[in-house]
């Protein structure tokens, strides 16, 4: 699963890493993003424009907003059935930027080794590039009109760098794979032919510090790496 990461791209990165249009005014770095908080998305192939959607999926249909809080992933081999996901599958998917994502492991010492403790990792790409997961989002519109835009991060089982503290990841693309998720002329089965772990040969990970396991911290420090426990 994913249930926070980071995306710390300056304004003028969103060209030169992606080639995307605009971005929003309110866009800020972020080191510890959380489930309900804004995350920067692409769904609109043709305008690549950046904007902000909630990060936890409320369907179009759904009575009660609260349900958002527990549509923050997707698992991608349920997407097609699904009630709450396989009408976004066919058109409305798109793409969450990111910079880096964090899982939870458990962890031993010398000291304590039946220590069952969950040590924070942060993982990222080998090249510390950034790079983008795939989503799915809807529009919801409430009681009072307010439309609001949500999304939430399709996972797949993990690779082999991932398996050892989690058995989920989150799907992430490459550049030829984007192109043809964001594309709505792709047909379910292709898209769903996307949805494999990222291959572990290009990722990494350190232990980072238990500041992370507040939303409420958001800096620099999030991703400082610590001895491992």
């Amino acid at each position: 699963m994913c249930g926070r990461f980071i995306l710390i791209l300056e304004p003028g990165d969103f060209t030169d890493e992606f080639d995307l249009g605009g971005i929003p005014e309110s866009y800020l770095p972020r080191y510890n993003i959380a489930p309900t908080q804004q995350v920067a998305v692409v769904h609109n192939a043709e305008s690549r424009r950046v904007e902000l959607f909630r990060w936890g999926l409320i369907p179009s249909w759904a009575k009660d907003p609260t349900i958002g809080s527990r549509l923050i992933n997707a698992r991608a081999e349920t997407l097609a059935e699904k009630p709450s996901f396989r009408n976004a599958l066919r058109s409305r998917r798109n793409l969450i930027l990111a910079s880096g994502f964090y899982e939870w492991g458990a962890v031993t010492s010398l000291a304590n080794p039946q220590s069952k403790d969950k040590q924070p990792l942060y993982i990222h790409m080998n090249d510390r590039k950034p790079f983008t997961f795939a989503g799915l989002w809807e529009e919801w519109q409430s009681p009072r009109g307010e439309l609001i835009r949500t999304t939430t991060i399709v996972t797949t089982s993990s690779n082999t760098l991932i398996q050892p503290f989690h058995k989920r990841m989150p799907v992430i693309l490459d550049e030829d794979q984007r192109r043809m998720w964001l594309d709505p002329a792709t047909q379910v089965q292709d898209a769903l032919k996307l949805l494999k772990p990222y291959p572990p040969e290009l990722m990494a990970y350190h232990s980072v510090s238990s500041l992370v396991n507040n939303p409420a911290n958001d800096t620099t420090l999030c991703i400082q790496a610590v001895a491992g426990q």
